[in-house]
């Protein structure tokens, strides 16, 4: 092993332990969706989107309110009724 390797595997192991915090963390406001945590952290880190989708009462704006606290960004609802559309 080469001592450029080790810096690596030392940045992997810690967005692993960060990972696994934030996945806690939402996971215990967010309860019974681990898949859904976890699509959504790794959408976020990777710099995509995402488009969550269901009837009302799901959880998907707890969700992002949960990602928003734990990850320390900024959270603003937009709700796209008739009324707001062009």
């Amino acid at each position: 092993m080469t001592a450029g390797s080790a810096a690596p595997e030392a940045e992997a192991a810690r967005f692993q332990q960060q990972f696994a915090e934030a996945r806690e963390a939402v996971g215990r406001v967010i309860v019974g969706q681990q898949r859904v945590v976890e699509a959504v952290l790794t959408a976020v880190f990777c710099g995509g989107n995402v488009l969550l989708e269901g009837v009302p009462g799901l959880g998907k704006t707890e969700l992002v309110k949960a990602l928003s606290r734990v990850l320390d960004l900024q959270f603003r609802r937009i709700q796209f009724t008739p009324d707001l559309m062009p």
